[in-house]
């Protein structure tokens, strides 16, 4: 199973990293795309475990990244996080099995 989850709000950043272990937990692929605010989950520790635990399965908005967090250093994630653009996002939702959007 390929579980999809997209993040649009930073708030969601905690939720986000429970859904993304329990999916792992149950030994689906569990994919992850942040967009709008929801980029702003790569400052957030726990978020960061999750990411970095399953390196590669998360990507990031660099468009919204600039615009939000224009100050922020991607080189301190480039080991776990795939910094692109919407297509990413595009491809996640068209891939998988399920999408929950936060």
């Amino acid at each position: 199973m390929l579980f999809g989850l997209i993040v649009t709000d930073r708030r969601h950043a905690t939720h986000a990293a429970g859904l993304l272990a329990a999916a792992a937990a149950r030994g689906w692929d569990a994919r992850c795309f942040l967009t709008d605010s929801g980029v702003l989950a790569l400052r957030d520790d726990g978020f960061m475990t999750q990411a970095r635990a399953r390196p590669r399965t998360v990507a990031a908005c660099k468009h919204s990244l600039d615009h939000l967090a224009p100050d922020f250093d991607t080189a301190l994630v480039a080991d776990a996080v795939v910094i692109g653009g919407q297509f990413q996002g595009a491809k996640l939702a068209q891939s998988a099995d399920a999408v929950l959007v936060l």
